[in-house]
């Protein structure tokens, strides 16, 4: 399959209830094509390992400061992170007494993942569960993918795919899609201008992968479930949604996710130091009121909701 860069994987979460069907456990990988502004996972935005700092947990005990050889960090109210002098060897993190300082983003091999991952079939077997591949974007590693998906297989583990859905049908077609048992599909935005904006790229291929893989579902193959996060005042609009529930029924698409914002995440990119794109969005949780009108969007067209 020829040799590509192992990809990192930010976490491993286990016993989760909200990732696919049964009990699950979700690998997260680290890098996107994308660049959602409202990312609730922004740790799993970039390919490279990083830096992240938790103030919350400084102690300011300084041990960072002293070993930090390029002289990146400072202390002030808080630790002070010179990203552009930073070389990611983490020293500090080492030297960190109190935690507050981590690297983000792992090599696991996929023997060693897999070996991970089967300590749970038990759970998966008396519940219908399996594991779940997210990130950020897993088929940005298809060969990585290929053979985790094939190691899983052989293990009997049911498999989910969470994707933007940005990436080249071809090689999805030929080295992942035979060893899926679900894919959970992100739709977003219906204007490709409005994605750019938002999403850091347009939408033709999204579109035009989703429909590729629906069709092969209608013929037996697997099944694809599109999810629309619900961002206020950016995906939540009557206008989205509504182009979003027309394409959907045109194609036959008979029920949809939708995923009301949650604004926890924004924590995150404060450890990060990511705040320049990611400010813009709302800081509440939705109201039911509003979560059931953009339901009722997609209801009106006989698109069946999950919530």
């Amino acid at each position: 399959m020829g040799s590509t860069p192992q990809p990192l994987i930010v976490d491993i979460k286990e016993n989760s209830l909200d990732d696919g069907p049964g009990i699950r456990s979700v690998v997260f990988f680290k890098g996107c094509p994308l660049s959602c502004v409202w990312c609730h996972n922004p740790e799993c935005l970039r390919r490279d390992v990083e830096l992240s700092y938790d103030a919350s947990t400084c102690v300011q005990s300084g041990e960072c400061v002293k070993v930090c050889a390029e002289e990146a960090l400072a202390l002030g109210e808080t630790l002070v992170i010179d990203t552009a002098r930073c070389t990611a060897c983490f020293d500090c993190v080492s030297a960190c007494p109190s935690g507050a300082l981590s690297s983000v983003g792992e090599s696991i091999s996929v023997q060693e993942l897999v070996a991970r991952l089967c300590k749970d079939k038990p759970f998966f077997d008396n519940s219908g569960g399996g594991v779940t591949l997210s990130g950020g974007e897993p088929t940005y590693f298809m060969d990585y993918l290929c053979q985790l998906l094939q190691a899983l297989k052989r293990q009997n583990i049911r498999t989910l795919l969470q994707t933007c859905g940005v990436f080249s049908f071809p090689r999805f077609e030929r080295l992942i899609y035979p060893h899926l048992d679900l894919i959970y599909y992100d739709l977003k935005l219906a204007d490709p201008e409005a994605h750019k904006q938002y999403c850091g790229a347009t939408n033709e291929t999204i579109l035009d992968n989703f429909v590729r893989l629906h069709a092969m579902a209608l013929e037996g193959g697997v099944e694809v479930l599109p999810r629309i996060p619900l961002i206020v005042g950016i995906t939540d609009t009557v206008t989205n949604l509504e182009t979003i529930a027309t394409f959907l029924s045109k194609h036959g698409v008979e029920k949809v996710q939708l995923m009301p914002y949650n604004p926890l995440w924004r924590e995150k990119v404060d450890k990060l130091d990511m705040q320049s794109r990611f400010v813009a969005t709302s800081s509440k949780w939705m109201t039911r009121a509003q979560i059931e009108a953009c339901a009722n969007v997609f209801r009106r067209l006989s698109v069946d909701v999950l919530l």
